[in-house]
């Protein structure tokens, strides 16, 4: 009889903690559900910031459409346009000297002015230091040739680092908006896009106003740039052209991305690019 108590008493047991640890999965679940919802709403949160506060003013001519850097929420599969040949613009390519003023608006996207076979590189002097980015020639040879233009004209010269999020991204290159990330020089290029996963920390891509969701603002990059400063920036789908990679002064980066403000992503007293050279290797 004792043992027969004793043996019920010991499947009781066994049933509770069954039951105890099926309960356990069960809250572990649902706690790993609802992190990875918070961490997506947040991801979109930033996101959604990003594409409404950024982007050339969209005016009477086509050329001026957004160059914010509007990205889907981390749950979405967005994939890359499918690869097409750059079209270069009929823009002229600045002279050998710079010009004695900045050059604010261009008539129309460059044509080719980098040289086959050369290895570029751009030294961009900011209120907080400088770093270096090597330019993607190879990678993106139509981006590459838009920056080093709008260099070359001096467009960047007081450009501020308008949109700052840590551990995301920096962004700036527009001079000329009111408020600043809402202009552009004038015209738009052709996206070179990257592969899935070729973000990392350092690398410098174009902003641009595509929306996934409607599939519209491919070919919208202008002067806008952005730097990914954290892994969140590097997780971010192949929707940018990639042309480069800060390869010195990661410490200046980090004081840039230092500007940020709490409750804001656009700095009250931004840093601002002085110059920008661009270098033959």
């Amino acid at each position: 009889m004792g043992t027969e108590k004793r043996q019920r008493q010991k499947e009781g047991r066994q049933a509770r903690l069954a039951a105890e640890q099926s309960n356990q999965r069960r809250n572990q679940r649902r706690r790993r559900l609802v992190s990875a919802v918070v961490l997506s709403l947040g991801v979109f949160a930033v996101l959604v910031l990003i594409s409404q506060a950024g982007g050339d003013d969209e005016t009477d001519t086509a050329a001026e459409t957004s160059t914010s850097t509007t990205a889907p929420a981390a749950s979405s599969t967005s994939a890359p346009a499918a690869p097409v040949a750059f079209e270069y613009g009929s823009g002229e390519c600045p002279p050998a000297e710079k010009p004695a003023e900045p050059v604010r608006q261009l008539a129309a996207a460059p044509q080719r002015c980098i040289q086959e076979g050369v290895d570029y590189a751009a030294t961009v002097t900011t209120s907080e230091g400088a770093f270096t980015i090597d330019l993607l020639e190879d990678q993106a040879p139509g981006t590459v040739n838009n920056f080093v233009v709008l260099a070359r004209y001096r467009y960047y010269d007081g450009a501020p680092f308008h949109r700052v999020i840590p551990g995301f991204v920096i962004q700036g290159g527009d001079p000329v908006g009111d408020p600043p990330g809402t202009g552009g020089p004038g015209y738009t290029i052709p996206d070179e896009l990257p592969q899935a996963g070729a973000y990392q920390v350092g690398s410098v891509a174009m902003a641009n106003s595509f929306d996934p969701a409607t599939g519209q603002g491919r070919g919208s990059g202008g002067s806008q740039f952005f730097i990914v400063t954290g892994e969140q920036g590097a997780a971010l789908p192949p929707n940018y052209s990639l042309f480069g990679s800060v390869i010195d002064g990661a410490d200046v980066v980090a004081r840039l991305e230092a500007t940020a403000e709490e409750g804001t992503d656009m700095p009250s007293d931004p840093a601002t690019i002085e110059s920008v050279e661009i270098v033959e290797r």
